[in-house]
């Protein structure tokens, strides 16, 4: 497995599966702790397994928790194609407010580690798509805050439809406003997590 930073975004980083296939199929270890754990410097806990199923056109974010302790993500797309966006919202970051979109597809396998404090979101390409999450600790709603997605200057790409979000994420703060208000996890705190 590859492992390779994203420069707009401190600590977030893509991995790229050892693929092996064959006539029957493909096999891929698409996530493998003590790699992980040997490029970050730390033990990253699984928690938490989720599972997202989404129809063209979802917009699904921008997530983050409070930290400490926070919630690192290692998301893939089982099924299907999204445009995956990862925002740093850690106040005092080198890379804050800087944000980077990487294409998970059920094709490339790709997989990337959001660290706790940095914002992530989806937008669903193709007609649906299945997104697996492995998280480092459970959700506890009291902990969950969101930015909306339309304000951290991320180009979700040429489809020009309106994206479908929910009601939560509709009603999010823009970027300006959840830093006005002093909500966004602090780049040390993070660092703690």
């Amino acid at each position: 497995m590859a492992l390779r930073p994203i420069e707009a975004v401190e600590g977030v980083l893509v991995l790229e599966p050892d693929r092996h296939r064959d006539h029957r199929g493909e096999f891929l270890e698409w996530f493998r702790a003590d790699e992980l754990a040997a490029t970050t410097g730390r033990v990253v806990p699984v928690a938490q397994a989720n599972v997202s199923v989404s129809r063209r056109g979802v917009l699904r974010g921008l997530h983050v928790s409070d930290v400490p302790p926070g919630q690192g993500k290692i998301v893939t797309c089982m099924d299907g194609a999204v445009l995956d966006a990862v925002v740093d919202l850690r106040v005092g970051s080198p890379t804050f407010g800087r944000h980077e979109v990487v294409v998970l597809d059920d094709e490339s396998r790709r997989v990337i580690w959001v660290p706790e404090g940095v914002g992530h979101g989806f937008l669903v390409t193709s007609a649906s798509a299945t997104v697996a999450y492995l998280c480092t600790t459970p959700y506890a709603p009291e902990r969950e805050r969101n930015v909306h997605a339309l304000s951290a200057g991320i180009d979700w790409g040429p489809d020009g439809a309106a994206p479908i979000l929910s009601e939560r994420d509709e009603s999010a703060p823009t970027l300006d406003a959840a830093l006005a208000a002093g909500w966004l996890p602090s780049y040390d705190a993070a660092a703690r997590g």
